[in-house]
């Protein structure tokens, strides 16, 4: 059975950085493609970033490009997000995702089926 789990939300103030950590278990990081996703409250879930393990492909959102990083720790079987520059309108809960298919990463949500329980960030100005 396939589990996945994030950590390192937490509260920081405006321009600070925080780290994500994903980590899946039953799963290896070169058979899945890996997201990060978030949902502020009222909002719908929003893709952020990915990342294909096998090829080291990413991809990002136009309003996190340039201060959100992506990356993988094979060893670990760890994927990290990386956010730095961190604004107010980045609050919101974090959810890593596991793609249900082999595919190359996008950040359609409907191509990933193992959620994480969702970590929360905090940003205040």
């Amino acid at each position: 059975q396939v589990q996945v789990e994030e950590s390192g939300g937490g509260a920081v103030q405006a321009g600070g950085s925080l780290r994500l950590s994903c980590t899946p278990s039953g799963l290896s990081l070169f058979d899945r493609a890996m997201g990060w996703f978030r949902q502020a409250p009222g909002k719908e879930r929003e893709g952020v970033s990915c990342l294909t393990p096998s090829t080291g492909n990413t991809y990002y959102a136009d309003s996190v490009k340039g201060r959100f990083t992506i990356s993988q720790d094979n060893a670990k079987n760890t994927v990290y997000l990386q956010m730095n520059s961190l604004k107010p309108e980045d609050t919101a809960m974090y959810y890593c995702a596991a793609m249900s298919e082999p595919y190359v990463c996008n950040l359609e949500i409907y191509k990933y089926n193992y959620w994480g329980q969702g970590t929360q960030v905090t940003v205040s100005s």
